[in-house]
């Protein structure tokens, strides 16, 4: 027993030997890597299906304090992502134009924008990305406070680390979109949560004002942030935190009680983003119609609201599945979307952690805290019919890494899984750090295209999942640099995304395709004889690959490109067909 003891104590001291001076170096290391890759790859990226609608909404708020074009998306993300624009004063909105007095005008707003007022795409783009990946390291530092909270400073620098290089955080922490900042401000609230539960007699008022502030800001920052609330709920209620001296069924009340109140609070927080907007409301459901004759506060925050209720019934487009569509979802999108886009490092790391820390009663409540944060918001998203993206379901994924992170901990440093295996937990911790990173680097810039090999990787990704999971429109500058270094003089383009290809100078003959308007009508003025597809080089984005405006028994389009084998590929989002 003496010996064993020894052990163990020879064990957590060696855990522990990585010092406050090394572990600062870690973290600088991994910011500046991070830093060099987000900023590499997203200056390759094109313009994304949605970033140019954010980017236009965000700078009309800032420069007008109108949040009208803020429908499904709250400004609290756009703006921060727009103030860099406030250095181009030269700028023009088009608020000379009817899209901006229309309801859902920001899609025709935003293309005028982007494309038509001004004549400086490049530098938008990049400027508004800034933001968002300033937002990504704010993410990566709020997990490494959560898990050096939980489980002490070397599972901090361990959750540092996870959450700058896993690449699907990576992917979206590079556009100018809500997804990120969504997921930051969640993530944030319930670590500031959790932060004043677990220590209900301490500062109670400074540690929950932060928190109701953060929750404020989450839900300003993206509508499915409000899926939050009921996870909020849950969490309060079970009993994983000290109860003061007062018992469970009290203490639960008390958190329930700071929760409601905080939820108050958040309310102004939202109404102070919207720039304290004040007018008639503009319900478009018949049971809440009646209520448009009437004035209140941030009437596009509710009628936001209205709106996405109204798509988690039915998504915009078809949802995609593996080769398989629906029109109301599939159950098993996300999770399949989880197992196939997520490191199989991760996989294993998450399974192996949850585990290691649930079995162990010291660390088992904290365990629990994150995986059910995870599981009951990713459970929301599975019964919602907008199918259209692994982004949807982030705001799980931060939990998740702190708990692998838990790994490091320094209550499991000299513990073993099994007797026979001398590898400790933070040596595993380790090689999940030093894999995922080899996994960013090999993907590096195509993060958005990541898949795991359960899917066959990311080449054969857009046969598992379309839209925003691989093709977003990212991939038009590299086809155009594909055109110069393969002499190809034109190509036939079937194109999936907003970004124009004639801006970029790239000589293409439109086919059937979604985001712009030559491209989409073709769906039923189809130029080719699909049967039979004329020489040429054929470039067709994956998603446009599938037919998404088609009904199941219109797909006819490309489904000779379907059953081949592309002859090449930009990216891993427009397959090039070469037919002589």
């Amino acid at each position: 027993m003496v010996e064993k003891q020894g052990a163990a104590q020879t064990a957590a001291r060696g855990a522990n030997s990585v010092g406050p001076r090394a572990r600062v170096w870690l973290a600088v290391a991994a910011l500046l890597l991070f830093t060099f890759l987000a900023l590499d790859s997203l200056v390759g990226d094109s313009p994304t299906m949605d970033e140019q609608n954010h980017i236009a909404r965000g700078l009309a708020f800032l420069r007008t304090g109108d949040p009208r074009l803020s429908l499904e998306h709250p400004p609290l993300v756009n703006a921060l992502s727009a103030l860099p624009l406030l250095t181009m004063p030269e700028l023009r909105l088009p608020t000379d134009h009817p899209s901006w007095e229309r309801r859902e005008g920001w899609y025709e707003f935003a293309d005028l924008f982007l494309w038509q007022y001004n004549h400086d795409v490049d530098r938008i783009v990049f400027l508004s990305r800034l933001p968002i990946v300033a937002l990504h390291i704010a993410l990566a530092l709020t997990g490494y406070r959560f898990a050096r909270r939980l489980w002490g400073g070397a599972a901090g620098v361990v959750a540092l680390w996870l959450h700058l290089f896993e690449p699907n955080l990576l992917a979206h922490g590079r556009y100018a979109t809500t997804d990120m900042g969504g997921t930051l401000f969640t993530f944030l609230a319930t670590f500031l949560l959790w932060r004043l539960w677990a220590a209900p007699t301490r500062q109670t008022w400074r540690r929950w004002a932060p928190a109701a502030l953060a929750v404020g800001l989450a839900f300003g920052s993206k509508m499915s942030a409000l899926g939050f609330a009921p996870v909020w709920i849950v969490l309060a209620v079970l009993p994983l935190y000290p109860d003061g001296g007062r018992g469970q069924a009290q203490a639960a009340a008390r958190r329930l009680g700071q929760l409601a109140a905080a939820g108050l609070v958040a309310l102004l927080v939202v109404w102070a983003i919207y720039g304290f907007q004040w007018g008639n409301f503009q319900f478009i459901s018949p049971d809440l119609a009646a209520l448009n004759g009437r004035a209140g506060p941030m009437p596009t925050f509710w009628a936001g609201v209205e709106q996405i209720a109204r798509l988690s019934g039915g998504g915009r487009a078809q949802s995609f599945l593996l080769g398989r569509f629906s029109d109301t979802g599939f159950v098993a999108y996300f999770p399949v979307a989880f197992a196939v886009k997520t490191p199989l490092v991760l996989l294993a790391a998450i399974a192996l952690a949850a585990v290691w820390l649930l079995r162990d009663g010291r660390t088992r409540r904290r365990a629990l805290f994150l995986l059910l944060a995870a599981a009951l918001f990713f459970g929301l998203t599975m019964t919602g019919a907008l199918n259209i993206g692994y982004r949807h379901a982030l705001p799980a994924l931060p939990y998740l890494l702190v708990l692998v992170a838990g790994l490091a901990g320094r209550e499991v440093a000299a513990r073993r899984l099994w007797n026979r295996v001398s590898i400790g937990p933070r040596s595993i911790a380790a090689v999940v750090v030093v894999v995922l990173v080899g996994v960013a680097v090999w993907i590096h810039p195509h993060y958005l295209s990541y898949f795991n090999p359960i899917a066959g990787g990311p080449a054969n990704g857009y046969r598992v999942l379309i839209d925003s999971n691989v093709d977003w429109g990212q991939d038009l500058l590299r086809l155009r640099r594909w055109m110069d270094e393969e002499d190809v003089e034109s190509v036939r383009l079937g194109w999936f995304g907003t970004a124009d290809p004639t801006y970029y100078a790239i000589p293409h003959e439109p086919l059937p395709g979604l985001g712009r308007d030559p491209f989409f009508r073709l769906w039923w003025a189809v130029p080719f004889d699909p049967a039979a597809p004329p020489p040429g080089v054929y470039a067709i984005s994956a998603t446009s690959l599938w037919e998404t405006p088609l009904r199941p028994e219109e797909k006819n389009v490309y489904a000779w490109f379907r059953a081949r084998q592309p002859s090449d590929r930009v990216g891993y989002s427009i397959l090039i067909y070469d037919i002589p």
